[in-house]
């Protein structure tokens, strides 16, 4: 739900509590706790509080859920198609809590390069679809990257609402990435003398930057004394 004009038009004035039509107020949400499960198939949400259900139910339920915990308002300025500003405030309490619970078992499933790309293309993504450009073949590779992208994320989020807050509480997917051995700060199978290679050659280009602006210069022998002090740089 969007609210727009009126007091709204001056991004001064704070929007009147009677305005919402959706959600609770956090300071009237209830005092306890409320945990749900999500359960997610290829980024899809399919099942809630371990209750298998369609898309339309599951926003459905999340929003009453949401809503009554204060969940899901958004004050913003945007910036119109044809480039005027714009001042709307939203009630999306089952957008933001599937939003923040998807992208937890992204976290959990996708790989550094595979999300950073999906990150870029997200924001290309959702300015086609608020320009209406949705019948577009852009739209349709860009679905394309997404699909392929997201074919690991399956799992559950477990989340906590609370007077306004989405806190997640746990994650976990058959298709996790993360191998708490690995990652352990304490014992692993990772061999940590490993790092000392990488941060050499890693860090080696800030160095000999950093030295060159110091005042050295690359011009003849100097090069060769440069990459030594590097090299020494580097051994401390």
């Amino acid at each position: 739900m969007s609210h727009e004009g009126g007091d709204l038009e001056d991004p001064w004035n704070r929007p009147k509590e009677e305005m919402f039509q959706l959600t609770k107020s956090p300071k009237a949400a209830p005092d306890a706790e409320t945990e749900i499960i999500i359960d997610f198939e290829k980024s899809f949400p399919v099942a809630l509080n371990g209750k298998k259900m369609s898309g339309i139910e599951i926003i459905a339920e999340l929003n009453k859920i949401g809503a009554a915990n204060g969940i899901g308002r958004s004050d913003l300025v945007e910036t119109r198609v044809v480039g005027m500003k714009s001042r709307g405030v939203y009630e999306t309490p089952a957008g933001e809590i599937l939003y923040k619970a998807v992208r937890e078992l992204e976290m959990l499933t996708m790989d550094y390069d595979t999300l950073s790309m999906k990150d870029s293309l997200s924001r290309k993504f959702a300015d086609l679809v608020y320009s209406g450009k949705w019948y577009t073949p852009v739209r349709e590779s860009i679905d394309a990257y997404m699909e392929k992208a997201a074919e690991f994320t399956t799992g559950s989020v477990k989340v906590v609402l609370y007077k306004g807050n989405i806190i997640i509480a746990g994650r976990k997917s058959p298709y996790s990435i993360y191998l708490e051995d690995l990652a352990s700060f304490g014992e692993s199978s990772y061999d940590h003398h490993d790092a000392t290679g990488f941060i050499n050659l890693y860090g080696l280009s800030t160095g000999v930057t950093a030295m060159v602006r110091r005042g050295m210069k690359t011009s003849g022998g100097q090069a060769d004394e440069i990459k030594g002090t590097a090299a020494t740089y580097h051994d401390k």
